[in-house]
């Protein structure tokens, strides 16, 4: 059952998942790792996004709090870094969901961990339900496991939800043959193959996260959040970033 807003006719896709890393919140200026203007800004696409009718699942990262891989670098045992990575998406979750709902948007955050407090428990069917009551989910808390990033929750939940497609925000405007801050002449490509991504070990996702979405067929579009209404272009399906396909 898909969603019961109307979509727009000119939307490529109707249901997505957006990868958002906890690094777009961090303030330029500020130094703040959540950051007023940066995350309305943020909100803002989203929002624009879902008063196309699409259908919207938001993944976010822990990075601009604590990243659980640098945590060994801090004293910090794996396992627990990466517990307290999945502990700061949920900060970000609530930040979020806070300035959506403030924007309009009902928002709904499902958490892998249980905190019933903040947050419902991830239950596929009750997120299906918040899609097709057009609100926005945010997951957070990653898989609920350690050793696993986000990267790989949003190939996970693409799956579970049967998304259209990953909406990988990052800084760049797309994937190059070889990273075009040390290279002048790297070439950017509009698309490629799952396969060809593998053989030329480009860096499009970790290699759990990239595996899981070559075996469901889970195509991935990276493109750069901070470019002028870049969510909803892409939904419109305007030629932005790169993308990843069977």
């Amino acid at each position: 059952m898909r969603a019961q807003l109307a979509v727009d006719p000119g939307a490529k896709y109707k249901r997505v998942v957006l990868k958002l890393s906890g690094e777009v919140l961090r303030g330029g200026k500020s130094g703040d790792p959540i950051d007023a203007a940066t995350l309305e800004k943020t909100s803002l696409q989203v929002k624009e996004v879902h008063d196309l009718g699409v259908e919207v699942c938001v993944v976010i990262g822990g990075g601009n709090i604590f990243r659980g891989l640098n945590g060994e670098k801090r004293g910090v045992d794996r396992t627990t870094g990466d517990y307290m990575g999945m502990l700061a998406t949920v900060i970000n979750g609530l930040a979020l969901m806070d300035c959506l709902e403030k924007m309009g948007v009902t928002t709904r955050v499902q958490s892998a961990i249980p905190m019933n407090q903040i947050a419902e428990p991830f239950i596929l069917r009750r997120a299906m339900r918040h899609l097709e009551k057009g609100r926005v989910v945010i997951f957070v808390a990653g898989t609920g496991n350690p050793y696993f990033s986000t990267d790989t929750t949003a190939a996970l939940r693409a799956s579970e939800m049967h998304a259209d497609i990953i909406l990988k925000a990052t800084k760049v405007d797309g994937i190059y043959d070889k990273d075009p801050k040390k290279f002048p002449d790297a070439v950017k490509y509009d698309e490629i193959t799952f396969i060809d991504a593998l053989k030329q070990r480009l860096n499009v996702m970790d290699s759990t996260a990239f595996s899981l979405c070559l075996d469901n067929n889970v195509p991935i579009l990276v493109f750069d959040l901070n470019s002028e209404h870049s969510i909803k272009r892409a939904i419109l399906g305007e030629k932005v970033g790169t993308l990843v396909h069977s």
